[in-house]
């Protein structure tokens, strides 16, 4: 199956908009004040769109599903709120440079377009971040394919250039019934 029949249907099945990314829940407080240009990119069924909109922010929605896009419209719809979807292969088309005030990317990873989402930012512009880790207890689901997996500290390797403000990443010590496992996660702002 190609990778957009496959998400799409996976957003077919799925029964609901899920709860926005971890990361950007708990650190929403960062979010500049007065909204701007904001990108869910890889989006899914839009629950980070919907959250940055509900904000005032100018939103833009990026999948390669149609099946996600047309579900998230009808979310929007519902809500009265103005989010601008897109199907795009976001691997071959990343968004431009300095085009953004803040960037959400959630469960999604292509290593070659890494650059380009740092460039994405306008300055002072703020990358949200979080997806799977190499470092996950047995027990969590999640892809079993490395290329979609973290490397340990990958995300402050890939975002350098910008200035960390939260970095999370349990990895394997302690109790692994606890914390956040299997999951890295970033905040960070373009200078």
């Amino acid at each position: 199956m190609d990778p957009r029949g496959k998400w799409d249907q996976r957003h077919a099945q799925a029964a609901d908009v899920d709860e926005p990314v971890w990361v950007l829940q708990a650190f929403a407080h960062l979010l500049p004040e007065g909204g701007g240009a904001a990108l869910d990119l890889a989006c899914g069924l839009g629950a980070n769109a919907l959250f940055l909109a509900r904000r005032g922010f100018e939103v833009h929605a990026w999948d390669i599903s149609p099946v996600a896009l047309a579900r998230l419209r009808e979310r929007a719809a519902e809500e009265q709120l103005a989010v601008q979807t897109r199907q795009r292969d976001c691997e071959q088309h990343p968004p431009a440079p300095e085009s953004l005030d803040v960037l959400v990317v959630s469960h999604f990873l292509y290593r070659p377009i890494l650059p380009a989402l740092a460039a994405s930012l306008r300055p002072g512009g703020l990358l949200y971040y979080e997806t799977h880790t190499q470092e996950r207890p047995t027990h969590l689901p999640g892809p079993s394919n490395p290329d979609f997996l973290l490397c340990p500290g990958e995300l402050l390797d890939a975002f350098s250039a910008l200035r960390v403000h939260v970095y999370r990443e349990d990895g394997l010590t302690g109790d692994l019934q606890k914390g956040r496992r299997g999951k890295a996660s970033i905040v960070a702002r373009k200078p």
